[in-house]
């Protein structure tokens, strides 16, 4: 496993030989937090694929960017593929936020892209970030510099779901004596504050044509992010998308069901290895 930056954002690579593969993380995440996925897909068990873990702007130790733009982000991601394999085409897998940024990518830069998984998310306005406001709330309200050591940081964060704890506090760094947080948490503070303008909630309208390639649609049975209304919107979009409801999983498929996601991965990644697909 190796780290660096490519086309100007952080990259994990995983595996050396293989089909090549890029997973895109959701709001507050990390590229690592796809780890477990890329190894067991570029094991001796799996594919043999080389993964590539991509912090998107604004996130773990990507730059941080001016405003928020899902084209701006997929470019990014465009010139971080095309700089770690020149030429090569990707399976692309994106959750959440990643997932609408694969989606993006995918239209925009078609050249890139041999397929793609969505996991849990519809290309649509979700109207707003709600959902996100009390976790954004309650990570500006931590005094980073009253901060001692992680353990107080973990004791004065107030959120009573420990995986969810883990999950944001993952953003926390600490230099020296100095907290700061990774994620560009000011600028989505403000787009989260546009409320029904939020432009991460939203899909751009695009001057793009559909996308002929294979897609699948992984959505967890337990998550409400994604409704029977939206399978005519994404194929419309991407016409060869294959939905595939995860039981028992919310909207972190991939964490809810690990076992799932790694092995439909694995068969998107050899369908994609093979010519006569």
């Amino acid at each position: 496993m190796t780290s660096g930056e490519g086309g100007g954002l952080h990259t994990t690579s995983v595996g050396t030989d293989g089909p090549r593969v890029a997973f895109l993380h959701g709001l507050f995440g990390q590229g690592r937090n796809w780890s477990q996925v890329a190894k067991a897909v570029s094991g001796p068990d799996g594919t043999g694929a080389r993964c590539l873990l991509v912090d998107l702007p604004d996130h773990g130790r990507s730059p941080w960017s001016d405003a928020f733009s899902y084209e701006g982000y997929a470019d990014a991601v465009a010139a971080t593929l095309e700089a770690a394999a020149p030429g090569e085409r990707w399976v692309v897998v994106g959750h959440s936020l990643g997932g609408k940024v694969s989606m993006v990518l995918t239209l925009t830069h078609p050249e890139l892209v041999a397929s793609l998984v969505v996991v849990d998310i519809a290309p649509k306005d979700y109207g707003d970030l709600d959902r996100f406001r009390g976790y954004i709330e309650e990570m500006r309200a931590l005094p980073l510099d009253a901060l001692t050591s992680r353990a107080d940081a973990e004791a004065r964060f107030d959120e009573p779901d420990p995986g969810v704890k883990a999950f944001l506090l993952q953003n926390l760094r600490r230099s020296g004596t100095d907290w700061s947080w990774q994620a560009n948490l000011e600028l989505i503070a403000e787009d989260a504050a546009r409320g029904s303008g939020s432009a991460i909630a939203d899909f751009p309208v695009l001057q793009a044509d559909p996308w002929a390639g294979p897609v699948v649609w992984l959505v967890g049975s337990e998550s409400g992010y994604v409704r029977d209304e939206d399978v005519t919107t994404m194929r419309g979009l991407f016409p060869r998308t294959r939905l595939v409801t995860v039981n028992g999983a919310g909207h972190w498929v991939h964490t809810d069901s690990p076992q799932v996601v790694t092995e439909t991965v694995r068969r998107v990644v050899r369908a994609a290895a093979d010519p006569r697909s």
